[in-house]
């Protein structure tokens, strides 16, 4: 599990729109929120993207980027884009290297069965690629409002 000052990993994910982003980008420019979240979609999820899009002018306020990593796909990243007017960017780890980086690729039990899967997480990066917060296991409701208090406070 990566703690407050411990480097970031980096990383070099195709977006939504096909296009590669890297941490690179990033450094020495602005904060980083880099957040996963188990499926596209799906109800915790969607509430999450959703607060961290209705956010996002307030993080970009602080010299702030917003991005959400999960295993889906671009095109399953570009429907849960569209259907649902998210502005924040979100990134294909589909083979799963970036979230076994950042510690969030665990087995989970829901009613009884164990499965692998992503523990919802966040990571505040600062602009030297430093871990300045890590969150494991958070609730989707009211979380981005948490993130954003923890940003202000950098």
């Amino acid at each position: 599990m990566l703690k407050s000052g411990d480097p970031a990993p980096e990383f070099e994910l195709p977006s939504t729109d096909l296009e590669m982003m890297t941490s690179g980008e990033f450094k020495g420019k602005k904060n980083l929120v880099l957040y996963f979240y188990p499926k596209d979609d799906t109800p915790g999820c969607t509430l999450e993207a959703i607060e961290f899009s209705d956010l996002l002018a307030q993080f970009q306020a602080q010299e702030t980027d917003v991005v959400g990593v999960s295993r889906d796909n671009c095109h399953s990243h570009g429907d849960f884009r569209d259907k649902h007017g998210l502005t924040i960017r979100l990134l294909a780890d589909t083979d799963g290297v970036l979230c076994h980086a950042y510690g969030v690729w665990r087995e989970k039990e829901a009613h009884g069965v164990k499965r692998m899967g992503i523990l919802r997480s966040s990571f505040i990066i600062d602009r030297q690629g430093v871990v300045r917060h890590a969150l494991y296991d958070v609730k989707p409701k009211g979380h981005a409002a948490q993130v954003l208090a923890l940003v202000r406070a950098l």
